[in-house]
């Protein structure tokens, strides 16, 4: 199944050059881990239009299954990502973000205040995790088992889930 990736970092200070990414690097070799082929590594500044510009390009490309960005979710001012991934969605998929902050929670309760989305544009599936290193290794754990089986469903494949038998 192919699984082609990019990783946006959202951060000024990276953008500046002030700051090691580390937590772009850490969702590409989670990624890699998973089967992905990472075609794109970006850092761009906390401002709302350069993601959005960002995002749409990535997505639009047709290159892509899944853009998974770092970064900007929490409640300081500066932090956008969210918003500016709303504006790109076509669909939302709330549980991804739900568990995302589930299994940080469950790790710590400052999880509570990442604000991050997940949906798709077209085909493409956009997630966001916070920047912390912790919680993106806690992220991309959390997503190992869910993350190629949603890729497969936005593409279209795999669409049968098999029987499911529930007790009464």
């Amino acid at each position: 199944m192919r699984m082609n990736a990019a990783v946006i970092t959202v951060s000024d200070k990276g953008f500046a050059g002030k700051r090691e990414d580390i937590s772009g690097p850490l969702v590409a070799d989670g990624l890699r881990a998973m089967g992905a082929s990472v075609l794109e590594q970006i850092i761009v500044p906390d401002e709302e239009e350069q993601i959005i510009a960002t995002l749409t390009y990535l997505a639009d490309s047709g290159d892509l299954d899944v853009i998974i960005t770092t970064g900007g979710t929490g409640l300081a001012p500066r932090d956008h990502t969210p918003e500016a991934t709303l504006q790109v969605l076509d669909r939302l998929a709330p549980g991804l973000a739900e568990v995302l902050r589930f299994e940080g929670y469950t790790k710590t309760p400052l999880a509570m205040v990442s604000r991050g989305v997940a949906g798709l544009r077209g085909k493409c599936i956009i997630i966001n995790l916070p920047g912390s290193t912790k919680a993106v290794r806690d992220g991309m754990e959390a997503l190992k088992d869910i993350l190629p089986h949603a890729i497969q469903m936005a593409q279209g494949e795999d669409l049968e889930h098999g029987e499911h038998t529930h007790a009464h």
